[in-house]
């Protein structure tokens, strides 16, 4: 078989590691989640808030910066600007990116709290907790992409 019968069972091999892998994967997460403590529920809380605090951070000079050359190209003065901007930071597809965030953030909050508070902490609350503060980090960064779309898609005209 030479070369290509090891290479076959090297593609098995794979496989089998793989699959070992996923199946280890679920074990992995509920020993992590057994573990979890009040603590565990304050730190989800608090790195939602660095993780959008960072990701504001990171976008807004940017876009900042972006929105002054529109201003710059068009020759807007202020009044003018505020006025041409506003579709820029708000709008329906925004305005529902802001809506959806919202309401994971209430959850988050609520989550966060209800778990800190527990005598006894419920870690697959956590891992709750976890998605949705992933959810909403996610959620911030398509509406940044969205509105960094709509403004060079403006600034390329």
């Amino acid at each position: 078989m030479g070369a290509r019968g090891t290479s076959g069972y090297g593609h098995l091999r794979l496989a089998a590691a793989i699959l070992a892998l996923l199946a280890a994967a679920p074990l992995h997460a509920n020993a992590q989640a057994a573990a979890c403590s009040k603590s565990d529920f304050e730190a989800v809380v608090d790195d939602a808030a660095a993780s959008l605090r960072d990701l504001n951070q990171k976008h807004k000079p940017d876009f900042q910066e972006r929105l002054k050359a529109l201003k710059d190209k068009r020759g807007w003065g202020h009044d003018e600007f505020m006025k041409q901007a506003a579709p820029f930071v708000k709008d329906d597809a925004i305005a529902g990116f802001e809506g959806q965030s919202f309401e994971l953030l209430e959850q988050i909050s609520t989550l966060g709290q209800d778990g800190a508070a527990a005598k006894t902490p419920d870690c697959g609350l956590l891992v709750e907790l976890q998605a949705r503060m992933k959810r909403l980090v996610d959620i911030q960064g398509q509406k940044w992409t969205y509105m960094f779309g709509k403004l060079d898609a403006e600034l390329a005209k």
